[in-house]
């Protein structure tokens, strides 16, 4: 399997390196320590692949995982940029979360993958920083735009009549604002005072990337205040839009259980619940390892978990909100079609 990894992986090394921003920016000389390679700056992963029975596995795993996300929200911003009968409010904002889950999986998976490729767990205290700044402002404009979104699908099934109005284009661009602004308020919040603390000699981080739970469990200081304030955080931008899309589809279900048509239920009813799989999973994880006290936490339950909301969420949001859509299936088999008509006309041409 790790030949496998590799085979995947080192053709993109070029690209994924970009994790300069990340892990693997110029080590600094004057703090280097005798005999290795590894600056005293420097945290130390234990990440995922520290199993040597299931590593290779995991890492093809998270590879297909990793490409197939990428893909399949690049096509669907392909598609919605190409297409008009695409250009509707929902397909706009569905847009901007696959470009956000396209940057946030960027900003975690190639580093750790590049790592288990090269035999490497460090990474730089400024690559720690900017990583984590990058997540949290990533995954917290996801948080608002998919509680803004579960909006835009109640107003479209129980107020129809007013949608044109009530999401007007200067209302996404507002929804889209105003997602990137709570995103990047945590990141620019949270981020320097994480990062401020000092850091015992250990500074081996028990997970795969910077997240603030794990990285200040090396904290050499009190950090009880930080936490109450990070608490806080959490509650605002988990609870509240968990609480609207909660609110939001409820009002849809009890719209739609009053449908007169049984199929049209039924379809409603799928979709609804495949939605609320996604978000639960997405929102319930971050939860688990933002909300709840210490006690409750184990390393491997914190991996695991935080798997579901930087890694699968990526791929689960383009496969339950878009490609399962007529629309968005019209509008793949019209590209493929041109496609199809310009490569026939080249042909011809030559």
């Amino acid at each position: 399997m790790v030949n496998l990894c590799a085979v995947i992986l080192i053709p993109w090394k070029a690209i994924i390196l970009f994790g300069g921003l990340q892990a693997v920016s110029a080590p600094l000389a004057a703090g280097r320590m005798d005999g290795n390679n590894v600056s005293s700056t420097d945290f130390t992963f234990v990440g995922l692949f520290n199993t040597k029975g299931t590593s290779g596995l995991l890492c093809a795993v998270i590879t297909v995982i990793f490409f197939t996300a990428l893909v399949a929200n690049a096509v669907m911003i392909f598609l919605i940029q190409t297409d008009l009968r695409l250009h509707t409010p929902m397909y706009f904002l569905l847009s901007h979360l696959s470009f956000i889950d396209m940057t946030y999986i960027s900003t975690i998976v190639p580093k750790m993958l590049v790592d288990y490729l090269l035999g490497q767990r460090t990474i730089s205290f400024v690559g720690c920083t900017a990583q984590h700044f990058l997540y949290l402002t990533l995954v917290g404009a996801e948080f608002f735009l998919l509680g803004l979104m579960a909006y835009d699908r109640y107003v479209a099934i129980c107020n129809p009549l007013r949608y044109p109005v009530l999401m007007s284009r200067r209302v996404c661009w507002m929804i889209i604002a105003g997602s990137w602004f709570g995103g990047s308020l945590d990141g620019f919040l949270l981020t320097p005072i994480t990062m401020s603390f000092p850091f015992c000699n250990s500074r081996e981080i028990n997970h795969f990337f910077c997240e603030a739970p794990a990285v200040l469990k090396l904290a050499c200081a009190d950090t009880a205040l930080y936490e109450t304030v990070m608490y806080v955080c959490c509650v605002l931008m988990l609870l509240i839009p968990f609480s609207v899309v909660i609110a939001s589809y409820a009002r849809i279900l009890t719209a739609v259980h009053r449908m007169s048509s049984v199929e049209g239920r039924r379809k409603a009813f799928a979709t609804c619940s495949s939605h609320m799989t996604v978000v639960t999973l997405f929102y319930g994880a971050a939860m688990y390892t933002y909300m709840l006290p210490h006690s409750y936490h184990t390393p491997a339950q914190d991996k695991v978990l935080s798997m579901f909301y930087t890694i699968l969420t990526p791929l689960l949001n383009p496969l339950i909100y878009s490609l399962r859509n007529k629309d968005v299936a019209g509008a793949l088999k019209r590209a493929l079609g041109r496609f199809r008509a310009s490569q026939r006309v080249s042909g011809h041409v030559l």
